[in-house]
């Protein structure tokens, strides 16, 4: 975590009452920013805030899903905190969204997505990571077109689940949806980034720009 950071909650202040897109305001209970450390070399990426991720205000908490993605954090040292807890007590990790805004009825539009884009596009700058985790089938193919030279409709998240992808001054490593995960997903994740992510000097990686 960076010595200067006093907050995990939206630590770079981006705009909480956003109101560039007319029908999520309209909906939304709060918009919800990325949460975690500044200084994080691994970036946690989803589609858009679930239920109780909008209620608790925090990417990735407040339901079974959540939770999923809490222990492997744990797993991964990424947390020091239960599965459950709402405010995580994380480190070299930032968790955040495509679409920082729900809709209860309906997934976000491409116009919505492309909207919020900017403030995905400045987490990732301020950040700086190595590694991205495109969480579920959008957020793989959003940073699959921003990153890779592969086109979008050759990506599969249930075949890219736990495996590393070199993009263009990233490398993205893919998990599928965790409310549609198994244990034995969740297991395949976990040993994967163990293996081969931890295995070896990963930060050497950033710039290059192959598959």
């Amino acid at each position: 975590m960076d010595a200067h950071q006093r907050q995990f909650r939206n630590p770079f202040s981006m705009d909480a009452d956003c109101t560039n897109c007319e029908a999520l305001c309209a909906a939304r209970e709060q918009v919800v920013h990325g949460y975690g450390d500044v200084g994080a070399e691994f970036l946690f990426v989803g589609e858009a805030p679930s239920a109780d991720a909008e209620r608790t205000g925090v990417p990735f908490t407040g339901d079974e899903a959540g939770e999923r993605v809490q222990r492997i954090l744990g797993e991964l040292g990424f947390s020091r905190s239960d599965p459950d807890d709402e405010e995580p007590d994380v480190q070299n990790v930032f968790l955040t969204y495509l679409t920082r805004c729900r809709h209860p009825e309906r997934g976000p539009t491409e116009n919505e997505i492309s909207t919020c884009e900017p403030f995905l596009n400045a987490e990732i700058r301020m950040i700086n990571p190595h590694i991205i985790v495109p969480v579920g089938q959008a957020a793989l193919e959003a940073l699959a077109f921003d990153y890779t030279t592969r086109s979008v409709d050759s990506f599969d998240i249930e075949v890219e689940h736990a495996t590393t992808i070199r993009g263009r001054g990233f490398e993205l490593v893919p998990m599928m949806d965790p409310a549609e995960q198994t244990d034995a997903d969740t297991e395949a994740f976990v040993e994967h980034v163990r293996e081969s992510v931890f295995a070896r000097d990963y930060r050497q990686t950033k710039g290059r720009r192959s598959r």
